[in-house]
This record gives C-alpha cells, structure tokens and sequence, in this order.
C-alpha cells in the first residue's frame, strides 16, 4: 500500500506578469503536522487552494498516496479556508450536518459526528444558533468543526489560530495534534511562529512563492547562524570589533549577543572577552523559528 503522504511538486502559478508560486516543492506525511510559514502574499493560500482543486496551476502536479489528486479524493480532505466559509445564516448543527453529507456521510453518520465535534471544540450550547450571531472565536471553532465532520484523510487548515484566544488555541492545538496521531497529514498555515515552532513535527518557509527551508524545528536551527551570549562586565562597547566572521547583534547590560560567520572562532571570542576581564556566561544560542524566518524573508529575492 503507498504511503499516504500528500506531495506537492513543483506547482507554479502566475497571474499576468505576478508570479505567485515557483516551483512549489513539499510533502506532508501521515501523522505529521506540518506548519506553512511566510509573509502575506508569499504563496501560502494559493497552494492550498490548488491543493484543493479551487485553483488549478499552471505547472506541476498535486499527489496523495502516489496518485493525482481526483475529484473523489477531494472528498477526504478537510479543509479551512483563511476568509471562512460558513453559512451565516444557517444553524451551527444544521450546517454541519449538511456540509458532513456533502462529503457522503449518511443523515445518521453525520448527525453523530456534529455532535462530536460541538462537544469537543466547546459549541454544543449553541448548535441551534444562526453562525452570524456567534463570536468571531466560536465562529472559528465552529469552521474547525466543519473541516473535520467528515472525518477527513487529510486536513488544509489556512491560519487556523487567527484570532482565538488562548483556551481556544490550546483547545485547537489538542485536536490536531490528535488528528496527527491518527495517522492525518496535517498542513496549517500561521504567522504564530511560536505555536508553530511548539506544535509542528515540521515547518516551511515560503519566500516569494518559492519554498526556501523545510525540516524539523531543530534541522532549521541548527542550520542557522549559531550565536553567542557573552556575559563580560568589564568589556567596553565595542569591545568584539575586528574579531573575523563575528556581527555584534545588540548589548543589554553587561551581556552581548554576536553572530558567528561560516569559519568564525568562537574561542577567539572567548580570548579577546577575557582579555576584558572576567566572564560570568559564554554560552552558544541556536536561533529560533521567529530570528530564522526574518532572516529568509529578508534576503535578497532571486529573480
């Protein structure tokens, strides 16, 4: 049997002379959740809506288990679209059921599972209000829901934290990370880069439509640029200029932060900090997701 892995290889898309996506190259594996990072109008959403069949690219091509994706696997896929897709009109459970359906589940099928999921993302109490009368919160727990009513082989979830409050964030983290568990590929979107450096099993960054890193959490730190953390009381402003491959980053007290280059001597550092007088802390830093995202965005766009 092919692993169920969802494969997306080298989609690219271009709207007149905009180019959204450059050859698009990632895979979500069974039971993993997988955080899709970049800033606004990086790509993100049109990959997922050509994941989905909502856009078609102009290149490439999207797999689940080794095959294209059809039309009929479509129908396993949960999916949450950042701008919502709700009935505003139409009752919490009503609704729920209806979408379950859509996907094939039987009147039966579908009303037990809205009832799970109510329960389980915190909206049983109001199953029988129109969605337009619920908070912007409930209406997200409520889309949640509705992305997993069909009990989907696959969830596409497009910023699915944005605007919920703690509890509810736990709340939604829980569900997916259950979902994982269960063998579903999860890919969600979110500029929460510490939720998703906590939560994710693996995380890529976007750039201009292109994908510029993809690992696990520690793969991309560790391929970061190390930095260090120098307690040295007595050391002048200043004082780690001239030293080869080392950037001061910034100096808070007595503590200064520096970025070691390819080929940088770290106990050089230490000698010339010495030099100064004592040193309290020396110690290495591995960047995080956030200092790591800034760096790729920031670079220099390829044409």
């Amino acid at each position: 049997m092919p692993e169920q892995v969802l494969e997306i290889d080298a989609i690219s898309k271009r709207y007149g002379d905009v180019v959204a996506l450059r050859e698009m190259t990632f895979d979500v594996r069974a039971g993993e959740l997988f955080g899709f990072v970049g800033s606004n109008g990086a790509g993100k959403t049109t990959t997922m809506r050509i994941a989905l069949g909502v856009l078609s690219g102009d290149a490439g091509q999207v797999r689940w288990a080794g095959e294209p994706i059809t039309h009929e696997t479509r129908r396993h896929i949960g999916y949450m679209p950042e701008e919502r897709g709700l009935y505003p009109k139409m009752k919490v459970a009503e609704q729920l059921v209806y979408l379950a359906r859509l996907h094939g589940m039987s009147v039966a099928a579908a009303n037990r599972s809205a009832t799970v999921w109510t329960e389980r993302l915190g909206v049983a109490a109001r199953r029988d209000d129109e969605v337009q009368k619920l908070s912007l919160g409930n209406q997200q727990r409520v889309q949640l829901a509705a992305a997993l009513v069909h009990d989907p082989r696959i969830l596409v979830l497009d910023e699915p934290f944005s605007g919920l409050d703690p509890v509810a964030v736990d709340v939604m983290s829980e569900v997916l990370r259950e979902k994982a568990d269960e063998g579903v590929p999860v890919v969600f979107s979110s500029h929460q880069l510490d939720l998703v450096e906590r939560l994710c099993d693996r995380v890529g960054i976007v750039r201009s439509g292109r994908m510029e890193a993809d690992g696990t959490v520690a793969e991309l730190r560790a391929g970061g640029a190390v930095r260090l953390l120098v307690d040295a009381p007595e050391a002048p402003d200043g004082w780690a200029a001239g030293l080869a491959g080392i950037t001061q980053l910034g100096r808070k007290g007595s503590v200064t932060e520096l970025e070691l280059g390819a080929g940088a001597d770290d106990q050089a550092v230490l000698r010339a900090a010495l030099a100064t007088g004592p040193v309290h802390e020396f110690a290495r830093r591995l960047p995080s997701l956030t200092e790591l995202f800034r760096s790729v965005v920031s670079q220099e766009v390829p044409a």
